[in-house]
């Protein structure tokens, strides 16, 4: 990870060691927002990585996604689905 990467970092672990003890876990998407956030960052880097964790982040309310969400790269095979579904829109 990059130490811009890693000094981003630096919430998602305080959140993860302080509060998400304390919130529980009912978390919408697999995996939870936070684990999703720290590979973002450790995978794509500073930019990137924030980019998509934000992304992931703003879509966690009721109306937003559910399920096996990985993050870009990290899942050959879901990467090659979720292109092959777009394609044709």
């Amino acid at each position: 990870m990059s130490p811009l990467a890693f000094l981003i970092s630096l919430p998602v672990r305080g959140y993860r060691l302080l509060l998400s003890p304390w919130v529980g876990h009912g978390c919408r998407y697999q995996p939870t927002c936070s684990a999703y956030a720290m590979e973002a960052l450790d995978r794509h880097g500073a930019l990137k990585g924030s980019w998509l964790a934000a992304k992931r982040v703003a879509s966690c309310h009721p109306w937003g996604g559910q399920g096996y969400d990985p993050v870009p790269g990290a899942d050959p095979a879901f990467d090659a689905t979720r292109h092959k579904d777009h394609d044709h829109v």
